[in-house]
């Protein structure tokens, strides 16, 4: 699986339709796979079946995602600023301008690598040094690279460069390895490649000896005996901790290649093997959605998704994971600011939104705008 030449050519920029609906179905299948695997994070399988059965639909009557989905949008909009001229300076930078610098609020729900990069950007470190610290592995990079995919259409390595360059402030070796695996695979997804050209993207971009290609190999392998069969090749019986990148990536390619591409199946295939399970449903949900587009992701899970309250980033409330794709895709700076109707011309994607959309914590109505419909974000939940 080392070849990456069978990777098609993505749509040409006169018709940027498919590649745009390809990109939405992307971020958003990532913020539906993060709010519907939450409820079932650091749960074994065995749990999951006793408090819910098999979970096939959203368990809580608010679904939302998690700092999955906020560092997902802070990496989309850096990106959506720099392209591919972006540097380890710029995202450090963006680090202390919109998380370190200020004042974080609550930061419920944000990992070990996230708080140790922050401890080590507020002494003065800087990258790659503000990544030297003791959860450098853990998946908080595969978690936010679907943006650099969705970007980078097409062309696997380079979602993989700037994944690296993303995460050189917060993540080493394996941490990195897995979301260039996560950012590479949205890539050739977002060119229409079938699922095993996908995984090979994954693999192509990082050490074929490392920890994350040896689990992604196994995972793979066993697919198509099901979710059991998956997480057994994969997971460390008996490590505690559920966030480790080689784990959680090869759980979520595993589910991807499972459900052969399929949105549904591989979301809740992830979902119901527990242990890291919004961000192993995310990236399953980025891959399925990159792969099958908007249109393959149930309306009633879509229409839950909402602008990010910033539960985790308060910087990131009001912005739209819909918002973010249409950023990232060519044409991008010639199209209207998706969150102001009638605006001429895209504000700086960094500017908070949450003044221009409704109150992030007003309860949705029966008459929640679809956000799949062109040119609406859907409402805050």
């Amino acid at each position: 699986m080392s070849s990456i030449t069978c990777i098609p050519t993505v749509p040409s920029s006169g018709n940027t339709a498919e590649l745009r609906d390809r990109a939405r179905g992307a971020l958003l299948g990532l913020a539906v796979g993060d709010a519907l695997g939450a409820p079932a994070e650091n749960m074994k399988p065995s749990e999951i079946r006793s408090r819910w059965g098999r979970i096939t639909g959203y368990v809580t009557d608010t679904p939302a995602g998690t700092d999955d989905t906020e560092y997902a949008i802070f990496s989309g909009l850096l990106l959506a600023r720099h392209g591919s001229a972006l540097t380890a300076s710029h995202v450090e930078a963006a680090w202390h301008e919109w998380i370190a610098d200020r004042d974080e609020g609550p930061f419920r729900g944000a990992g070990f690598s996230e708080r140790g990069t922050l401890e080590n950007l507020r002494r003065g470190l800087a990258a790659p040094i503000s990544a030297q610290h003791r959860h450098a592995w853990s998946d908080g990079l595969a978690m936010r690279a679907a943006p650099f995919g969705v970007f980078a259409a097409g062309r696997p390595a380079e979602a993989a460069r700037l994944a690296a360059i993303d995460g050189s402030v917060s993540h080493e070796g394996e941490g990195i390895y897995g979301g260039q695996a996560v950012a590479a695979g949205v890539a050739a997804a977002m060119a229409g490649a079938p699922t095993i050209a996908v995984v090979a993207s994954a693999l192509a971009v990082i050490p074929d000896d490392s920890w994350t290609a040896r689990s992604l190999r196994r995972a793979v392998a066993v697919a198509h005996r099901g979710e059991r069969a998956v997480r057994s090749a994969v997971v460390i019986g008996g490590y505690p901790w559920t966030d480790l990148a080689p784990e959680a990536v090869a759980l979520a390619f595993g589910a991807y290649a499972a459900a052969d591409g399929d949105f549904r199946e591989a979301v809740l295939t992830a979902v119901n093997m527990g242990r890291d399970a919004d961000t192993t449903a995310a990236v399953a949900g980025a891959l399925a959605g990159a792969t099958r587009g908007a249109s393959s992701i149930p309306p009633e899970w879509a229409s839950a998704i909402a602008p990010a309250r910033g539960t985790c980033l308060p910087a990131m409330a009001g912005h739209h994971v819909l918002e973010v794709a249409d950023l990232l895709v060519p044409g991008a700076t010639e199209v209207a600011d998706p969150l102001t109707p009638g605006a001429t011309e895209v504000a700086d994607p960094l500017t908070p939104r949450t003044a221009r959309v409704a109150d992030p914590l007003t309860p949705r109505t029966a008459e929640t705008a679809d956000p799949l419909a062109s040119g609406t974000m859907g409402t805050a939940s």
